[in-house]
């Protein structure tokens, strides 16, 4: 399970793309911050400037040897798009890596290369969107296939490309002109990204409660070309309200306890930080082994896919180190390292395990998709 927040109050910038003036630039950080118009400055990281820009500056690729301030200069008009939202009290990231998600292509405007999503698992699958990517694409272009293209004919893909194509040139003209700061491509919604990357075959049903939104979802569909899905859209009309109905509410509001108890016995708790997230593993009372090593082998393989599912619900990443309960076993160990790899594995964010440190603390890393829900309750007034 997996839930995404999102608020009326609350603007979402993340995806967007402005033409920007660069206000500071900070070459002992190797970094500027560009005003785009809203409320914070983008911070710009030097590994975020692409190629392009430093080729049109006359300087080569390898842009971490290069300052900043010999690519970039105050009161310059840079193009850019937002990469990471505002956690906390940190500014949003930007990136000159621009990049624009479609239904089966994530095209890259300024980056020559291919990739395929790892959830294409097939070879000739992927040989064979490989080979339509470099078809498609033009010189200097990038392109993703999605998890989606693999179900895609070859028209599909086609016609999903020549959107973002059109979308890119569009954006580009927009930019032309001296006025800056401006907002020049806006990302879809929240609902409207969920149906664009997940709604797939697997999925057998979308169910809501609004008359007003099913429409809106269906006339959506037939923008996207996804008519096949329609008859997917439900209208719930039971008594109970939906959340409630299918015990949605319940998980939310167990998000809010740092503790999560494990069938078996065990729990594990669950303490964000500004700098990384620390689970801890706890045995508890585990009545169904009498052998101390296979009930600790049990504690932590429960905990591992318990801890995955809260990562997803609790929107949690960055740098995340686990405290399992130790184990002697060799064997045992490396049954925890292949659970927790497959459990990652099965995750729609990219996350991975890192290392076991010598005292046993595993090192996760999860790609950041805005702000945890702990976040976001600390800076809003959020009722769940």
């Amino acid at each position: 399970m997996e839930i995404d927040y999102g608020h009326q109050w609350k603007e979402k910038i993340l995806g967007n793309i402005y033409k920007g003036r660069v206000e500071d630039v900070l070459p002992g950080l190797g970094s500027a911050f560009v005003d785009v118009g809203i409320n914070e400055s983008l911070f710009l990281s030097q590994g975020e400037i692409n190629t392009a820009i430093l080729l049109s500056r006359g300087l080569k690729a390898r842009h971490r040897e290069i300052p900043i301030n010999k690519v970039l200069r105050p009161n310059q008009s840079l193009i850019l798009q937002v990469r990471r939202a505002g956690i906390g009290s940190k500014n949003p990231q930007g990136t000159t890596k621009m990049s624009l998600p479609g239904r089966f292509w994530i095209l890259l405007p300024n980056e020559d290369r291919v990739g395929i999503s790892r959830r294409v698992e097939s070879v000739d699958l992927h040989n064979r969107l490989r080979r339509l990517a470099q078809d498609l694409k033009q010189e200097g272009q990038g392109l993703i296939a999605r998890t989606a293209a693999q179900w895609a004919s070859k028209a599909e893909l086609e016609r999903d490309y020549l959107w973002l194509a059109e979308t890119w040139e569009a954006i580009e003209l927009a930019a032309q002109g001296p006025s800056s700061p401006k907002l020049l491509y806006k990302s879809m919604g929240l609902v409207q990204t969920i149906l664009r990357d997940r709604l797939l075959p697997d999925v057998s049903e979308v169910i809501v409660d609004s008359p007003f939104f099913r429409e809106k979802i269906l006339s959506f569909l037939e923008y996207l070309h996804m008519e096949e899905y329609r008859g997917r859209i439900r209208l719930y009309k039971g008594k109970t309200p939906l959340f409630e109905h299918y015990h949605v509410q319940e998980q939310i509001q167990e998000t809010l306890s740092s503790r999560v108890d494990l069938s078996g016995g065990g729990f594990v708790v669950i303490d964000e930080t500004e700098a990384l997230t620390v689970i801890d593993v706890n045995s508890g009372a585990d009545v169904r082994h009498r052998n101390q090593q296979a009930a600790i082998l049990n504690a932590n393989l429960e905990a591992a896919k318990e801890i995955a599912r809260q990562l997803r619900l609790r929107k949690i990443s960055g740098i995340i180190i686990v405290d399992f309960i130790d184990m002697e076993e060799p064997s045992a160990v490396q049954k925890l390292i292949d659970e927790v790899k497959k459990v990652l594995n099965e995750d729609r964010v990219s996350a991975d395990f890192i290392d076991l440190t010598p005292l046993s603390l595993m090192e996760i890393t999860r790609k950041c998709e805005g702000e945890s829900l702990a976040g976001m309750l600390e800076n809003a007034d959020f009722d769940p």
